[in-house]
């Protein structure tokens, strides 16, 4: 298996085979709390004005997502696990645009498969790694707002590759490595409103959630993320 690590939208550009597009703060640890929390399928789409316009044609889909980590106008919700930690989306289907995350979805076209990838759900990530089997895994790092490198995208990619290799990790080593960290400073910052600091918590809740989010064709060109469980079923898996 040929594990590579990619960064930012060009590295969305080279991605090949089984691609884990990552981002811990705060795009796809979001997700997989909404999944958690019942939403059917998740959007991931990189232009704000497409959002707008699915939201139009669809008026019972659910709105989330930000810009410079700061809710957009009209949005049901922004980027926060905090903020929909405990609502209920049973059944729907929730657009999401970001600054970084979705843009490696919008961006990793020559993939033969995409999953999103974050600490909340990185074992569940492995374990499904290890059960396809690809010839070629591109871990790919968002960074922030999709233009510079951020260590939390990166030491999850370096988590996923080194328990792939049966590597062992210290969970409160990555949390105190990344709490130093630049893109951490926003957690702290009580200006920064929009990112309360148990997001940083809840994004590293390593392990939370069995399942990894797959893209599934959603027509028009775009995809939607569903989740697929690593227990249970023949196959080793349940969707």
């Amino acid at each position: 298996m040929d594990i590579k690590t990619l960064h930012l939208i060009e590295g969305a550009k080279q991605a090949r085979g089984l691609a884990v597009i990552i981002d811990v703060f705060r795009a796809f640890s979001t997700a997989c709390y909404v999944v958690r929390n019942g939403a059917r399928e998740i959007i991931p789409v990189g232009d704000v004005e497409l959002a707008y316009e699915l939201k139009d044609g669809s008026p019972d889909y659910v709105l989330m997502g930000e810009r410079q980590g700061k809710i957009l106008p009209g949005f049901d919700y922004g980027n926060s696990p905090t903020e929909i930690l405990k609502v209920d989306f049973s059944g729907k289907t929730v657009i999401q645009t970001t600054s970084a995350g979705t843009q490696g979805f919008a961006n990793a076209t020559g993939a033969d498969e995409l999953i999103s990838g974050s600490f909340v759900n990185a074992e569940a990530i492995v374990a499904y790694i290890r059960k396809k089997s690809p010839e070629v895994v591109s871990l790919v790092c968002m960074g922030t707002w999709a233009i510079r490198q951020a260590d939390e995208d990166a030491l999850c990619a370096e988590y996923i590759s080194g328990r792939l290799q049966n590597k062992t990790f210290d969970k409160q080593d990555i949390r105190a490595r990344l709490k130093e960290s630049k893109p951490a400073r926003i957690f702290f910052d009580p200006a920064k409103d929009w990112a309360p600091e148990t997001d940083f918590d809840y994004c590293l809740d390593i392990g939370l959630c069995d399942f990894v989010l797959k893209a599934e064709p959603f027509g028009n060109g775009l995809v939607a993320l569903k989740p697929v469980y690593t227990k249970a079923g023949p196959s080793g898996f349940e969707s």
